[in-house]
């Protein structure tokens, strides 16, 4: 009985690993460099909301266990912030309210950005991911093309094919070119 205790997971291990993958998706450097999110560490929460936001997207269309595994993606992730945060030295005090701020923005971005992807609205996303990836009023444009890519390309995965390989993403880089016409 105690060995049990002493026993990997396999749900959790595979939620780890899809949620590092998510994780490592966000950090790619043309995200920054050549899509315009700041190298900050508000920059790659957002990053990061935005590629859960996308993956979660994905798992919503699927059938069950899919509901089950974003449940427990989105958990990881806020297990992950909570960490994050206890890292960079907030006490136990603090950590609740910021979680709560974290949450709330997060729930904000999502529901931001599903209705232009839904629409496919690109000019609308861009006003969006300007605002909160980027933190201007200036549209965020190659972002919104990013975005829509990723978003169109996720829904073709399946299940099994998104918990084995991850979510795949699009190279950021072919959208940097586009960067011109962005503000």
């Amino acid at each position: 009985m105690i060995f049990r205790l002493f026993r990997k997971d396999p749900q959790r291990i595979l939620i780890a690993s899809l949620y590092k993958r998510v994780a490592e998706s966000s950090r790619v450097p043309g995200l920054y460099a050549g899509l315009g999110i700041p190298d900050t560490l508000e920059g790659r929460f957002e990053s990061l909301s935005l590629h859960m936001v996308l993956t979660l997207r994905a798992l919503r269309l699927l059938p069950p266990p899919a509901d089950d595994v974003a449940k427990d993606l989105t958990d990881a992730f806020f297990q992950d912030l909570d960490a994050s945060l206890r890292e960079m030295g907030a006490g136990d005090t603090v950590v609740p309210k910021r979680m709560k701020k974290l949450a709330s923005s997060f729930y904000g971005r999502a529901h931001a950005y599903d209705g232009p992807l839904d629409r496919k609205d690109e000019a609308a996303l861009a006003l969006a991911l300007g605002r909160n990836a980027r933190g201007s009023d200036a549209p965020a444009l190659t972002l919104a093309r990013y975005a829509l890519a990723a978003d169109s390309d996720l829904k073709q995965t399946d299940l099994a094919s998104l918990l084995e390989r991850g979510p795949v993403f699009p190279n950021p880089d072919a959208f940097a070119g586009e960067e011109h016409h962005d503000a």
